[in-house]
């Protein structure tokens, strides 16, 4: 099915990577489990940011939340120390504690000595409310279900109606999982920047394309409930601050599509890099760490908007129809698209 490129639609100015997704940071990897069935559409996506140990090794990241209508798990520590110990799950509100579970789990078999000998494992888990397209009271979405999504977590990522996006929906249209791309040379060597998004927010009518059309379902309006998680990638040095800074500018790729971040709508950018990892057992009092100059981090800002906002374009091109509980459904904006 064609990306939103293929319908001419490039938003900004910036070069994409090989994939144009968060997977041309390298070593990041993403999975989904999507289920489907007898009013069920949901699963899981893992982004898995680095192969091996992440307890042992950690990664430097940081979260911004712009707003904080949401249930996810594991923000608050990410915020206070900076780190990032667990691969990255996406998935419905109430499958959060399965992802919790399974990510728990998973760190105790890598490192048995969590929660006895050494500090317990902080688990992240982010979350968006998929039961107008699927029956969340189901509690559908089962430990082995996110252990599978970890499992099988590569380079090509499926984009739309998959994963935890499989329920989603966005201004109206049908919603989903979607993934950009930027790249820019820093010290003469090309370096990225990815995204990927689990689009379920924007009211119907509100959507802005990159040639300044708006797009709107035929159906009547409603009110801006839903919610949007933004995760990006890179392999660009960063501390925590420059970190957060740049998960701030994600919010500029959302506003530049239409979104005015309402009451009902959660809005979270959990952002992490490859280059500073940070030893569980430092060996040393003091650990020195790389870190991009200010000066230069315009480039990243920019880079961070416009993957965000292609990759939201990315879900909505890429969604496939599904038929929600109760024959709920969400029009497509391929077809739309096609018509406009």
């Amino acid at each position: 099915m064609p990306r939103t490129r293929d319908h001419g639609l490039i938003p900004g100015i910036m070069p994409a990577g090989r994939r144009n997704a968060i997977t041309d940071v390298p070593g990041v990897a993403v999975g989904h489990v999507t289920l489907r069935g007898d009013g069920i559409n949901t699963g899981v996506t893992a982004i898995v940011p680095q192969p091996g140990n992440l307890f042992e090794r950690k990664l430097t990241a940081a979260v911004e939340v712009i707003n904080g209508f949401g249930k996810s798990a594991g923000l608050i520590q990410v915020a206070e120390l900076g780190t990032l110990e667990t691969p990255i799950l996406l998935t419905n509100t109430f499958g959060v504690g399965a992802c919790v579970n399974a990510l728990i789990r998973r760190a105790i078999r890598e490192t048995p000595a969590i929660g006895r000998e050494t500090s317990t494992v902080n688990a992240v888990v982010c979350e968006c409310n998929d039961g107008w397209l699927s029956d969340i009271q189901a509690m559908a979405v089962t430990e082995a279900h996110a252990a599978t999504a970890i499992a099988e977590a590569g380079p090509e990522v499926a984009e739309g109606s998959v994963g935890a996006g499989t329920g989603m929906s966005c201004f109206g249209f049908k919603g989903g999982i979607g993934t950009a791309s930027r790249q820019m040379e820093i010290c003469g060597e090309t370096r990225t920047l990815g995204a990927l998004v689990l689009a379920n927010f924007g009211k119907a009518g509100d959507l802005t394309l990159p040639d300044g059309r708006k797009a709107a379902p035929q159906e009547p309006p409603e009110t801006e409930k839903g919610s949007i998680i933004v995760v990006l990638a890179t392999d660009i040095a960063l501390d925590q601050r420059q970190l957060q800074r740049v998960c701030r500018r994600a919010g500029a790729g959302i506003a530049r599509l239409g979104a005015f971040y309402g009451n009902g709508s959660g809005d979270i950018v959990l952002g992490f890099t490859t280059a500073n990892r940070i030893e569980h057992a430092p060996e040393t009092d003091v650990a020195t760490q790389m870190r991009l100059s200010d000066a230069r981090i315009d480039e990243l800002f920019r880079a961070a908007c416009e993957a965000t906002e292609e990759a939201v374009l990315n879900a909505l091109t890429q969604a496939t129809a599904v038929e929600g509980r109760d024959g709920h459904r969400r029009p497509l904006f391929s077809d739309w698209l096609a018509t406009h």
